[in-house]
């Protein structure tokens, strides 16, 4: 697996290394042990949930269990803090403008298909959501640019090559 860190003064490095924890409790080892909060704790780890060969999830403070807090890189290079984060469960909104809170598989638009969604303030409100597409990938997402809880811009994804094609307001 490879990772990108930086080193605080804008410049970064990147690093490989093997799986040598098991971070999602799946039973196969996914994640790379570091101590990324500073505490002098080899406690943290960087996963890849995806299987592409980059870190995409970082777990805080494992422990003798669960994480205390994981965040998610959606693909951009942001990390933003999954639903079952430390302030609880995650708030969201439908493209109905009705509110949610994520208790389990999360579905935006309602076709049968678990979504994926991003508190990138760390708020518990969702600030994107990532559609999926029916060949496993995201094909369509969903942005909170006033931060106001509801969807503002919807982004497509055509082509599937991992980026937008269009951009649209919901």
């Amino acid at each position: 697996m490879d990772y990108c860190l930086g080193h605080g003064d804008g410049t970064a490095a990147m690093f490989s290394g093997h799986p040598e924890v098991d971070v999602d409790g799946d039973g196969e080892l996914d994640g790379l042990r570091l101590d990324l909060d500073g505490d002098g704790a080899f406690d943290d780890a960087l996963a890849d949930f995806d299987d592409d060969g980059l870190a995409d999830h970082a777990a805080f403070d494992l422990g003798d269990g669960a994480a205390e807090h994981v965040f998610t890189d959606d693909g951009s290079g942001t990390w933003a803090m999954t639903p079952a984060g430390p302030a609880g469960p995650l708030r969201w909104f439908g493209l109905d403008g009705v509110e949610h809170t994520a208790d389990g598989p999360i579905d935006v638009d309602r076709d049968g298909r678990p979504d994926r969604l991003l508190d990138v303030d760390r708020d518990g409100l969702a600030d994107r959501a990532l559609r999926s597409g029916p060949d496993g990938g995201f094909d369509t997402g969903y942005v909170d640019t006033d931060g106001d809880g509801r969807w503002d811009v919807t982004l497509v994804d055509s082509d599937g090559d991992g980026l937008s094609d269009d951009a649209s307001p919901v």
